[in-house]
């Protein structure tokens, strides 16, 4: 039977003296954070029995961040899983203890969004959101760098030039990546529908634009039909799909860029043409799930949540620490495709 490990096993795996040992368990004297993390990871690595008090102390020492954050749709899946994955980036934090503050606005008016921003800069200490590039917005977010509240730009960019950084997926890409796969797999030239939430989301008109241009260039054959803003609504994507497999027996392939491809998958579900035109969507849900894998959707492009999510809590705390950058920029995440073989 092994014997616990004692404090002078742990001084020497840290590669510290036992008085700092004592130190870093009892809070005696101040330890630098590298100490202490050596220690930690020391006492995990060996199987110390107080492994769990440092920790404890070592995060009771971090400095404590309020973040804001302003997503869509409370109802809709992808912002309840995007809420999940900030609040567990905050959790496991290593550099400060945060508190996470969600709010989701209902509707993509930028009064509404300005409402909820303004709210969480009266009590947080760093805000990020999803929201249309609005004069109003970027007014304000002036205003919140004045008075030294950094703003970050998620999935949409807004403010540029103004706001700390955009965090997401480079839409011109994705929009690229939707069109090359409808010219790979549609059964022919055709005519292609593309549905966009708003033409104030930065972000969808990227996808626009990178998803003609592939076309234009790459697939001049086929016909792009006039760009459809559903204002991320299934019932009015559901409504307009419907319509359109009316209209245009040669419809071939359909791209829905934001939201509301709940009503695309419905409208071809119930309406079983054949051949089905090429679907592609943003966003892994169960409702794209199940449609890749009844082949009523070809390809997903999704946000890697989890990754995003930690790198814009570092990206806050960050800001917070160091103050606004000099030149804001863009972090880019590599997106994520799903297929009906690899779902």
């Amino acid at each position: 039977m092994s014997k616990r490990p004692t404090i002078a096993d742990l001084a020497h795996a840290s590669g510290v003296s036992v008085a700092t040992i004592d130190r870093v368990l009892n809070g005696r004297l101040p330890v630098r954070e590298e100490t202490q993390r050596r220690v930690y990871e020391a006492a995990t690595s060996i199987g110390y029995h107080a492994a769990g008090l440092i920790a404890q102390r070592m995060r009771k020492e971090l400095p404590v961040y309020r973040l804001g954050f302003v997503l869509l749709r409370p109802k809709d899946v992808f912002y309840r899983a995007f809420a999940g994955e900030l609040e567990k980036a905050i959790t496991q934090a290593t550099g400060f203890r945060g508190a996470g503050v969600i709010e989701f606005a209902e509707t993509l008016s930028p009064e509404e969004i300005l409402e909820r921003l303004r709210r969480l800069a009266a009590s947080c200490d760093a805000v990020a959101l999803v929201s249309p590039d609005h004069p109003s917005v970027t007014a304000a977010v002036a205003e919140l760098k004045q008075r030294g509240i950094p703003v970050f730009a998620l999935l949409s960019d807004f403010a540029t030039g103004i706001r700390e950084g955009y965090v997401g997926i480079d839409n011109l890409k994705v929009g690229r990546t939707a069109a090359w796969m409808i010219s790979k797999c549609a059964r022919g030239p055709g005519k292609v529908a593309l549905f966009v939430g708003s033409h104030r989301f930065h972000g969808h008109e990227l996808r626009e634009i990178g998803f003609r241009a592939f076309f234009r260039e790459h697939a001049p054959d086929f016909t792009l039909l006039e760009t459809i803003v559903n204002n991320e609504s299934w019932e009015a994507t559901h409504e307009v799909v419907d319509d359109l497999l009316r209209k245009h027996d040669n419809l071939v392939g359909c791209y829905v860029a934001g939201g509301g491809i709940e009503g695309a998958i419905s409208a071809l579900r119930q309406a079983k043409p054949d051949p089905l035109p090429v679907l592609i969507c943003n966003e892994i849900t169960l409702d794209t799930r199940v449609a890749l894998a009844d082949n009523l959707a070809t390809m997903v492009i999704a946000t890697p949540l989890a990754s995003l999510c930690r790198e814009l809590v570092g990206l806050m705390a960050h800001a917070i620490e160091e103050g606004a950058a000099n030149a804001p920029g863009q972090t880019f995440l590599p997106f994520d495709i799903f297929l009906p073989e690899n779902i």
